[in-house]
């Protein structure tokens, strides 16, 4: 039985990810407006922008941890401002980083530390009026591998970068069959994400059965960045 932390696990991912790990793992998750409850889940209210992890909910010894908040603020290039950049670049950036130092002495006694990270398509591939939220989560790629690189070979880090997921966070792109038609056919798979798809795959990150892979970006996108059909 694993300890993990999960940052932001009330909703979408996160939440798929909850209870994908609840019934064989010791599972800590923080939630911020919403509260929540699911048995065998510890929940926490954290607000990453404001408030600094209390230390003494860190188990002592952390075999995973996964920084889940995001955002997807599209608008054109010209129109957002320094401060609408920095405040996702503290959301999806500067807290992932204090979370991730808060927690780095209990990582440090695991035998199997990982460290999950959320990225997104439209860092490798171009999309129009993504220029704010493609800045923010490309510095968390370059954090992923800077990390891996430090913290190996005790701790791995990788990062998903998912396509467009069927969450909350997305609900305004998804928010009419129309839109929901229009964003399936962009991929190649013809599909919108599913949060299980993706929560898969970090549960896989976290395993021992990935313990060979670290620095990576693992595009669960339904083939969106390296296809074009």
């Amino acid at each position: 039985m694993a300890n993990y932390l999960i940052i932001g696990g009330s909703t979408g991912i996160g939440n798929a990810l909850v209870n994908q790990l609840k019934e064989k793992h010791t599972v800590i998750a923080t939630f911020n407006q919403t509260e929540i409850e699911i048995q065998n889940v510890r929940f926490i209210q954290f607000n990453v922008l404001e408030e600094e992890f209390p230390k003494e909910e860190i188990p002592e010894v952390l075999d995973g941890l996964i920084y889940c908040p995001g955002s997807i603020n599209l608008k054109p290039f010209h129109r957002f401002s320094e401060e609408e950049f920095i405040q996702d670049f503290k959301l999806q950036v500067t807290s992932a980083i204090k979370i991730i130092q808060n927690c780095l002495t209990s990582l440090k006694k695991s035998q199997n530390a990982s460290i999950v990270l959320f990225s997104t398509v439209a860092v490798q591939q171009g999309f129009s009026f993504h220029s704010q939220v493609a800045s923010s989560k490309g510095a968390l790629e370059g954090l992923t591998r800077s990390l891996a690189a430090e913290l190996s070979p005790l701790i791995r880090v990788n990062a998903i970068a998912p396509s467009l997921t069927d969450t909350p966070l997305a609900e305004k792109l998804l928010s009419s069959d129309a839109k929901r038609i229009a964003n399936a056919e962009r991929n190649p798979l013809k599909v919108i994400g599913n949060p299980n798809d993706i929560a898969a795959t970090a549960k896989f990150l976290l395993s021992s059965e990935a313990k060979w892979i670290t620095g990576q970006i693992l595009h669960v996108d339904g083939g969106m960045s390296s296809l074009k059909i």
